[in-house]
């Protein structure tokens, strides 16, 4: 490639990028879409400090304050209560216990199809027993 080109594809890369800042600041309502950017301000998010302590006293107010643990005391007792009550054994669906086979799913694809071969197999079954039978009347008048 000759320097021509690469001096083409960066000036191609930067009005491409023009065309999207000024996109998206149609799309949040700032300017005008034709409009070039003058200075792009980007706003950055402002750290949260859990765990760490910054050095610097200004990020100091940006520390969230250490985390308090939850009453597990009554958690556990709450679950400890409803483990005392006892299943009514009626309500359970053996059904939904026991696991699937492992082809279930192509089973349940395939039904469709598999009924109506089923029709079209009692059909032809029905149409062999008509067959015999007329043959035997045929046989049985001569």
């Amino acid at each position: 490639m000759s320097n021509s080109n690469v001096g083409t594809l960066e000036e191609i890369a930067l009005k491409r990028k023009e065309k999207l800042h000024a996109l998206k600041r149609k799309r949040e309502g700032n300017e005008e879409p034709n409009s070039l950017p003058s200075s792009v301000q980007t706003v950055l998010p402002k750290p949260k400090f859990r765990s760490y302590k910054p050095e610097d006293e200004k990020l100091n107010e940006l520390t969230l304050g250490d985390a308090k643990p939850g009453n597990v005391e009554a958690e556990v007792k709450d679950q400890l209560s409803l483990a005392k009550t006892q299943v009514i054994i009626d309500e359970l669906d053996i059904t939904n216990l026991a696991p699937r086979k492992p082809d279930w799913d192509l089973k349940r694809d395939v039904a469709k199809k598999l009924e109506k071969l089923e029709r079209r197999t009692q059909r032809a079954i029905a149409e062999l027993i008509r067959d015999r039978l007329k043959e035997r009347e045929t046989f049985g008048n001569s």
